[in-house]
């Protein structure tokens, strides 16, 4: 048995009965004639509520990891996975999705990712990390990144040195 909340619309709770009666107690409040409904579930931007926690977490200065479909679970990060078959989601996928709903400062990949990686690809990174700055230095030094990061988003990226850490703004 659910309450009915004033101006709730027919169409988004199924009534119910009133749980009190003439004693005083609690009543279900009917709708406002006429009023709409309010979604309560989210149908746009980032869904997953993992990563909506995790992102929701991040402040000024922090790093996060979007990682490939092959990199290593590392001891003391937060890891939200998204993988789910090899090459889904791609990384670029998830930066974008990432950075249309958070303010990042700042980039970094292997430099390995330009030597093993073709022209299309790179130029996917770049359209999905916007006008994000992007350093490339040595993948060992990259990964020296990740002890101060606050999670890992693993992605189903197939693609070689596609790693990429994020920092806030």
């Amino acid at each position: 048995m659910g309450l009915r909340v004033a101006g709730a619309n027919s169409a988004c709770a199924p009534p119910s009965p009133p749980p009190g009666g003439a004693d005083g107690n609690l009543r279900r409040l009917d709708p406002e004639p006429g009023a709409a409904c309010t979604p309560v579930m989210l149908r746009s931007g980032i869904l997953n509520p993992h990563l909506l926690s995790l992102l929701a977490r991040v402040r000024h200065t922090n790093t996060l990891v979007i990682a490939d479909s092959m990199f290593p679970s590392w001891p003391g990060l937060v890891e939200v996975d998204l993988s789910l078959v090899y090459g889904v989601p791609a990384a670029p996928q998830v930066l974008s999705a990432v950075l249309a709903n958070w303010k990042c400062g700042g980039a970094w990949m292997a430099s390995e990712f330009e030597v093993h990686n073709e022209p299309a690809v790179r130029e996917e990174f770049r359209r999905a990390l916007g006008t994000t700055p992007l350093t490339l230095e040595p993948h060992l030094q990259l990964k020296q990144r990740l002890p101060r990061a606050l999670g890992l988003i693993r992605t189903g990226e197939a693609r070689i040195y596609t790693n990429v850490v994020l920092e806030s703004a």
